[in-house]
């Protein structure tokens, strides 16, 4: 009973974790002007027109003052346009390499708003060099994302981290601005305390630690979930990494880790029954590249693309009926809904698909994806296409189109379509010698260090 408990808690923490609720005004910045529809687009021509759209979010309604990502393009919870996240910030730092890779904006722009992050970063709030959920984008303090958690977010560290890194590995020139900006990016790696949220010294990583209520949100992060990386990232770390026996006898132990039964012909190594919301198998892999990525536990290729299929194959099967649901029209994961925010899955279905999850799964499912992309642009972009690419979801079922973005969903589009084009981010986060290192000490084989 206490591990269902636990199950039930995760992904209710899951379902609201990353967003607030509600909806509210849009604010619409310029700078690359937003494209309208464009009829007889290729596939090639459609994947960079919605690129492109989609990094707007991350460049033009980013916080004027620090540069970071808004959690949101509309007001929620009270909260207005000073909320800044840390993890949609760190999609959006890669979304920003894809950007000046594409000549979209120019090198120097890039290593300019690189800059102005890392520089706002070196002065905002942390813990033990671990950022909090949300900061105020002009102060750099804390903005409690709730009563309690109002300190350092290890996930959503990870995450900006993930980010940091293709960017340090990624501005390589020898220039003052470039040689600057890559020894910002190395001074708030090595201050983050990985073995301090081991609560400790257990055999887990704890999500949560703040200087007012200490470890009392007591959660530690057990797998399989979105928190692979956090794992990898605290045994990589070189002033203050974890134990392989922290990645083993924590993450690996939960009643919710191996599966290894069979969905729609499709066996799920990992994780809950038919995978869990699609962002499982996305924001972990924005940077680690999970072509021939194995440990003791899986083949992390042959996870994610299965869990993919299993979705899309629940989408086509529409077991519930749900208007619209189709070949062309799946995608299940967390986002906003008509009744606020929730982690879509299968086994939590309400009828609400989200574009973010088939147009992330690119890599896994090319073919599935485009037929989303091109029935998402085509018959229902009068509803869903806007200033900064698709909105976050919509159910026909209950005539219900979001009119929010959301940094977390916006920023996985950008990179995992350019990870199926050129694997960039991919090839960039792989590059790192402390990545390579954590991987060997967790004894991960991978295509991408072998």
């Amino acid at each position: 009973m206490i591990l269902m408990k636990n199950t039930l808690v995760l992904i209710f923490f899951l379902a609201v974790s990353h967003l607030a609720l509600g909806q509210g005004k849009s604010i619409a910045n310029t700078g690359i002007k937003p494209i309208g529809m464009i009829r007889g687009l290729s596939d090639s021509a459609l994947l960079d027109v919605v690129q492109r759209q989609t990094f707007r979010y991350f460049w033009d309604f980013a916080h004027p003052v620090s540069g970071l990502a808004r959690e949101r393009s509309n007001i929620a919870y009270n909260y207005g346009h000073e909320v800044v996240t840390t993890g949609g910030s760190g999609f959006g730092i890669m979304a920003m390499i894809v950007a000046v890779n594409r000549h979209w904006i120019t090198r120097e722009q890039g290593t300019d708003r690189m800059l102005k992050i890392v520089n706002f970063l070196s002065k905002a709030s942390s813990f033990h060099g671990v950022f909090p959920h949300w900061l105020d984008g002009s102060t750099g303090k804390v903005i409690p994302f709730s009563r309690k958690d109002d300190g350092g977010d290890l996930v959503e560290t990870s995450y900006l981290f993930q980010g940091l890194l293709c960017a340090r590995q990624y501005y390589d020139g020898n220039d003052r601005k470039e040689r600057e900006l890559r020894n910002k990016i190395n001074s708030l790696w090595d201050e983050v305390e990985w073995n301090w949220q081991t609560n400790g010294g257990k055999d887990v990583l704890y999500w949560h630690w703040s200087p007012n209520n200490g470890w009392s949100m007591n959660f530690p992060i057990h797998g399989f979930n979105e928190c692979l990386i956090t794992y990898i990232l605290a045994a990589s770390g070189e002033r203050y990494p974890v134990s392989a026996d922290v990645y083993h006898k924590g993450w690996a132990k939960s009643n919710f880790f191996e599966n290894g039964k069979t969905f729609y012909g499709y066996k799920l190594p990992l994780g809950f029954d038919y995978g869990g919301p699609l962002f499982f198998s996305q924001y972990s892999f924005l940077g680690l590249d999970p072509h021939g990525l194995k440990d003791r536990y899986a083949d992390y290729w042959e996870q994610n693309t299965n869990h993919t299929l299993i979705n899309h194959a629940y989408c086509v099967a529409n077991p519930k009926k749900f208007k619209g649901y189709g070949e062309n029209c799946w995608g299940l994961t967390a986002s906003d809904n008509f009744a606020g925010y929730n982690a879509h899955s299968p086994t939590n279905d309400l009828g609400v698909i989200s574009p973010t999850a088939a147009l992330s799964a690119f890599p896994y499912t090319p073919k599935f994806s485009m037929l989303a992309l091109r029935h998402f642009y085509y018959d229902l972009g009068d509803k869903i296409w806007g200033e900064y690419g698709f909105t976050d979801a919509f159910s026909e079922s209950h005539n219900w189109y979001a009119k929010s973005y959301l940094a977390i969903d916006q920023g996985p589009i950008v990179v995992m379509i350019e990870n199926y084009r050129t694997g960039l981010l991919w090839k960039l986060f792989m590059s790192c010698s402390e990545i390579r290192s954590g991987l060997k000490k967790l004894d991960f084989t991978s295509a991408a260090t072998n």
